[in-house]
Parts: structure tokens; C-alpha cells; sequence
């Protein structure tokens, strides 16, 4: 007499991460709201790592990265402008604004790379950037 077989159990497939990395991408490709709306590099990252932050994990720490390079640039680009205004008065401050813009540009591109590479499912380290939100 053999023994009766019992059919094992099918494996349990993976969670389904696919709407944390969406939600991951959004936290960083927020920041191209800022290309209309005033402060929209901010606020886009803001406001999607404060919608979902609590659901899922990866979004708490793509939303920091993402707000904290976006508070970053925004210090950055005004600290530059401000610098070419102070000088402009020494006929130099124009030297200063090709500066200002590839700041602004730089983080754009920083933030498109970051929500390709989110919505890969990898994490991505934003250069030079300071950790105002922990």
C-alpha cells in the first residue's frame, strides 16, 4: 500500500509592488511641477510623500530624497541669483546666471533619472544633496 499523496500548496506569488514603485516614480518626477507652478519642485514631492508615506515604506524614503534634492536646488538656485544680483553691481553678475540655470537644470534631470530609476524598483542617492527632512 502506498501512502496517499497531498498535494502541496502553490507557492505564494510575490506582493505586487508595482503601486508602490508608481507612487515611488511620482514622489520624485513631482518635482516637474515646479516647471509650472511656483515652488512645484517642492510641493510635488511634498505632497506625494505625504499621501502615501504611511502605505508604503519605499515611498517614505523616495519621498525624502526626492524633497530633501528639491529643497537642495531650490537653496541653491536662490543663493546663486542673489549672488549674481549682489554683483551685477560690479558688472559681473552676469557670469554668475549660466550658474543659476544649470542648477535648475541639473535638477530636473537628477529627478527624471531618480523616477526612472524608482519606478525600476531601485533606489536612487541624489548628489550633493542635504538632508533637511530625516
Amino acid at each position: 500500500m502506498s501512502e496517499p499523496q497531498t498535494a502541496t500548496p502553490p507557492p505564494v506569488p510575490p506582493p505586487d509592488d508595482k503601486p508602490a514603485r508608481a507612487w515611488n516614480m511620482l514622489c520624485h518626477l513631482g518635482a516637474l511641477a515646479g516647471l509650472f507652478v511656483p515652488f512645484g519642485n517642492i510641493l510635488g514631492p511634498l505632497i506625494f510623500w505625504q499621501i502615501k508615506k504611511n502605505d508604503f515604506p519605499s515611498v517614505d524614503v523616495h519621498g525624502k530624497a526626492a524633497l530633501n534634492f528639491q529643497i537642495t536646488v531650490t537653496l541653491a538656485a536662490f543663493a546663486g541669483a542673489f549672488a549674481a544680483i549682489l554683483l551685477s553691481f560690479f558688472c559681473i553678475g552676469y557670469l554668475l546666471v549660466p550658474m543659476v540655470i544649470l542648477i535648475g537644470l541639473a535638477g530636473l534631470v537628477f529627478a527624471v533619472i531618480a523616477g526612472v530609476k524608482a519606478n525600476n524598483g531601485e533606489d536612487y542617492k541624489y548628489p550633493w544633496s542635504v538632508q533637511f527632512v530625516k
